[in-house]
This record gives C-alpha cells, structure tokens and sequence, in this order.
C-alpha cells in the first residue's frame, strides 16, 4: 500500500474530532504522502496551525483573506493541486455549506474551485447525525458524486452512544489509498459475503453464530486496497463499512443472504465467501414469544437446510471465481479440500475455531488451499491477514484466467 507521491488536501473543520486528524496526517505522511492542510476558522479552536504545519511539513491556510497567500490566486493553485481532498472532521456546519454551494471561506472555496474527488468524514454527536436535516444534505453530497467515510458508531466526547464517530486515521488514509485503485485487483468488481446469519425462532429468539464479522469485512476492505469495486454483503453485525467499500447491503437470515450474493454474482469477478451462514433455520417462525411450560417438558424445533450460496454459484454454467471459508473445530485441512473439491471452489481459506481462536479474536491465522497448491498464512492481526489472503487470490484469479 502506498501513496508516494500522491497529493492530498486534508480539510478541517471545527469539531473535538479535530484531534484525530493530526493522526491522519501523520499516517499519510508515513505512506509518502504529499500533504496540505486548510483549516477553517472554528477547527483552530480545537487544534492549532502550528501542530498540522509540524506534521506536514507545510504551511497551514485558513484563512480566504491571506493577503500574501491570494497575491498569486493561492486557492485556485491549490484547488488545482490536489489529487483528492479529505475533509475530515466534517461538522453538520460544513455539511450543510457544502450542499448548499456555499463558498464563504477558503475550504468551501476550494471544494467548488477544485476538480479532485471530494471525500468527507463526517463527525457529530448521534442526534445531529440523525437529524432529518443531516442527512437530506449528506444525501444531496451523494447524489454529486461525494465520497461518503463512516461515520462510525461507538462512544462519543459528549457522552452519548452511538453513530458520529469519525472514522480513525488508519481507516481514512486506506480509504484514500483504496481511491487510486492502481492495485493487484484494479477494475475487478468483487463480492464479499462477512458476519453471521440469524434465523428467527420467534420475535425475540433466533439460531445464529459468533461470527463478529471482523475478517469478513477486513477482507472487503483488503479488496478495495487492492482497487477492486467491493459489495460487502453483510450479516447482523454492529461493524462500521470499512474504507473504500463501494456498496453494503446488510441481511439477516441466511436465504437473504443467498438471494443478494447471487443477484450481485451476475456482474462480479470473484466471490469471497467470508460469511458464516448457518446451515439450519427453523421449519416454522412463532408469530408470538414462545412460552416455558415449566413442565421440564422442553421445546423441539424442526429444522431445514438452508440454502448453499457457493453451490448455486458453482453449478451455474458461468459464475465467479469463487473464494470459500472453512471454520472447523478438527482436522482443518481434511475439511478444508474435501469442501473444496465438493462445491467446485477455486480456493478455500481454512482456519480453526474455538477458545481463543477464529470468532471474536482480533488476530488470526489462514491455511488456504486451490487444485494444485496451498500456502500457510500465519497468525497475525486480521487487517494484515486479509491484505495476505487478498494477494494471493488476486494472483490464482489472474493464473485462472491466463490459462
């Protein structure tokens, strides 16, 4: 991943998100970044000139009146050098200015007086987010091509709980370098299925996994690292899209699941089968909370297999290069290539579960085999994992199709 060279104009506004924005810097600048910063008026309030101009290397603008800076017109020379902008923290203010066309200080100024794709972070308290106001503006951005990052949902400074969060550092700089698309994926379009599925019981039961869905979406973010036009298709999980993921569509149950996967296959290169979709769902679903009859009696539920989305793919006479996972408790790589040769897979990426391992772990470890070959990942964080397993897909896929 790399951004040598790559000129970036970090935009500021005011918000306690500020803070995180010097972390920005200081990542893009750690991939060779070419960095400037314009802050508005009320992000100073928050963060000084002199820490963002530390951090870059470059004199700070803020201010539209700049006397000496405007001599030579230096917000049209610096709407013109951007690559990209980032506006990261983007107040509800800013928002709000930008959809409405306004150019009332040096940052709006250069958003209309530029020609570089537009990227904002936004970052507020989770009322303000939600406001209808809000999010009629961030839909009008949408709507002219604006890049939308996060937000996150988590705690926030005031206290509250919930979506605001501004996405951190490391995500925005791989949404950044993500948009160049000049990876070992470019101008592939790629599914990635990620997280549980639940099947309901009765409206307050369901069956499901502990899938967190961490690797499935590092993999999609991996994926668009690699320049590839990424669908997340995800199950219930309280996971932020990952940088770069040019569309999600949450589901729920595992038939939604199948039913999405395979209306995106028909126009996708590779399918990553990252999801752990339940095998089983109930013959029938309770209208009402099913009751105790405090008999010890206990309760028996008829269940059905739930449609298998990498066999209906594979028995298609056309489909994608298709990508499987394999989570086992036991002889992982038995399970692993016999699943492989059963759904006429082209690879599959075998990992072990269980205390410690797999679900719910910020680090893993992958075995993935193909016809021919196999390669051990070893265990590591799983944003690096999947950057690793991205790899070698991209090349099996490009051997693939060689042949």
């Amino acid at each position: 991943m790399s951004l040598a060279q790559r000129r970036i104009l970090l935009g500021v506004s005011g918000g306690i998100a500020a803070y995180k924005s010097c972390e920005l810097v200081r990542r893009l600048r750690d991939l060779d970044a070419d960095v400037r910063v314009v802050m508005t008026e009320s992000a100073t309030h928050f963060v000084s000139a002199t820490t963002f101009q530390a951090l870059s290397g470059q004199s700070v603008r803020v201010s539209l009146w700049d006397a000496q800076a405007e001599a030579a017109m230096g917000h049209i020379e610096l709407a013109r050098w951007a690559e990209r902008i980032l506006i990261a923290p983007a107040s509800a203010d800013i928002l709000a200015r930008l959809a409405h066309g306004l150019a009332d200080d040096l940052l709006t100024t250069l958003c209309l007086a530029s020609a570089a794709p537009l990227y904002v972070a936004p970052a507020m308290n989770q009322q303000m987010w939600a406001h209808a106001s809000v999010q009629t503006n961030v839909e009008t951005l949408r709507q002219r091509g604006v890049h939308l990052l996060g937000p996150a949902s988590g705690d926030q400074a005031c206290g509250d709980v919930g979506n605001g969060r501004m996405l951190e550092a490391h995500e925005l700089r791989d949404a950044l370098a993500a948009s160049f698309g000049d990876g070992s994926l470019a101008g592939l379009k790629v599914i990635v299925s990620a997280g549980p599925t639940y099947e309901d019981i009765d409206p307050v039961r369901f069956i499901g996994n502990r899938s967190s869905g961490r690797m499935g979406f590092a993999v999609a973010q991996a994926a668009a690292l690699a320049g590839a036009q990424v669908t997340l298709v995800a199950g219930p999980v309280s996971l932020a899209t990952p940088a770069g993921v040019t569309q999600r569509i949450d589901v729920r149950s595992a038939a939604q699941m199948h039913a999405e996967v395979l209306a995106a296959a028909a126009q996708a290169d590779i399918y990553i089968a990252a999801a752990a979709v339940g095998d089983f769902r109930p013959n029938e679903v309770s209208a009402h909370k099913l009751k105790k009859t405090c008999d010890g009696a206990g309760l028996s539920l008829q269940l059905s297999e739930n449609p298998d989305i990498l066999a209906s793919l594979s028995a298609q006479p056309t489909h994608p290069f298709l990508v499987g996972f394999a989570a086992e408790t036991q002889d992982v790589a038995s399970y692993a290539k016999q699943k492989l040769s059963r759904k006429g897979l082209d690879m599959i990426a075998a990992n072990q579960v269980g205390e410690g391992l797999g679900f719910e772990a910020a680090d893993n470890a992958l075995s993935v085999y193909w016809a021919d070959g196999s390669i051990d990942l070893p265990r590591v964080a799983k944003a690096e994992l999947a950057r690793q397993l991205i790899t070698q897909v991209a090349q099996r896929y490009r051997a693939s199709r060689a042949g």
